[in-house]
């Protein structure tokens, strides 16, 4: 993505989560961007276009974070790291991560381009397919995967939502703390027979192994907001 592309859609993203679809108009957009309006118009067809955009590019940037869990040597390593990586990009993206959220009639369209629909039935199957990993391996209990990923997603994304909203009272450390613990306490209650062997490994085994800041054994996982 260009660099003009990119402040773009950081721009607009800003301006929607502000003022909304009724205060959102390619002239406000284009003096925050420091172009013409004319200027955004051959990147972009309306604000609507625009908008469907930056939701496009959040979910593929979503995608992106997601996909470095395939870096996991085991299952449940893949399935920690996937859930590690959703906070993480709450925290490093809380705009975007907001913008997953907004309905197709919020930003003025009926449905959503085939492109946009596929980036989140793409992230909605990594996730479910980490959960299947995970149950197929005995490390969660024998139920339908689809099932547990969504309950694991509620808790996961209830979490982010009151951090984001600053109603925890916690600094970022504390927050990634409480994730991890609360996540380990939910995924107790839905563990298979063979999960009692990841609590054997060093703590920071999966991090260690994996490119970035990733999960400790027994991290929360969580699933998708969309396309799943």
């Amino acid at each position: 993505m260009t660099d003009q592309r990119n402040l773009i859609l950081t721009k607009a993203c800003e301006l929607y989560l502000h003022e909304g679809l009724k205060g959102f108009s390619m002239r406000k957009l284009a003096k925050s961007v420091g172009v013409t309006a004319p200027a955004l118009y051959r990147h972009y067809a309306n604000r609507e276009a625009v908008l469907v955009a930056v939701l496009g590019e959040s979910y593929r940037l979503l995608g992106q974070y997601l996909y470095r869990a395939l870096a996991g040597q085991s299952p449940w390593e893949r399935f920690t790291i996937g859930g590690e990586q959703y906070m993480l990009f709450a925290i490093e993206n809380p705009r975007q991560y907001e913008m997953l959220f907004v309905s197709p009639g919020a930003l003025g369209v009926d449905r959503l381009p085939e492109e946009v629909e596929t980036h989140a039935c793409a992230v909605g199957q990594f996730w479910h397919d980490r959960v299947r990993e995970a149950v197929d391996a005995g490390l969660l209990r024998d139920d339908e995967p689809q099932a547990i990923g969504r309950t694991l997603w509620a808790h996961a994304h209830g979490l982010v939502q009151l951090y984001l909203r600053g109603l925890l009272d916690l600094d970022e450390a504390g927050f990634r703390q409480l994730y991890r613990e609360s996540g380990r306490r939910v995924i107790r209650g839905l563990a298979g027979p063979k999960f009692a062997e990841t609590q054997e490994q060093d703590p920071r085994s999966v991090g260690d192994r994996s490119a970035g800041d990733h999960a400790p054994s027994g991290s929360a996982g969580v699933p998708i907001p969309a396309g799943g």
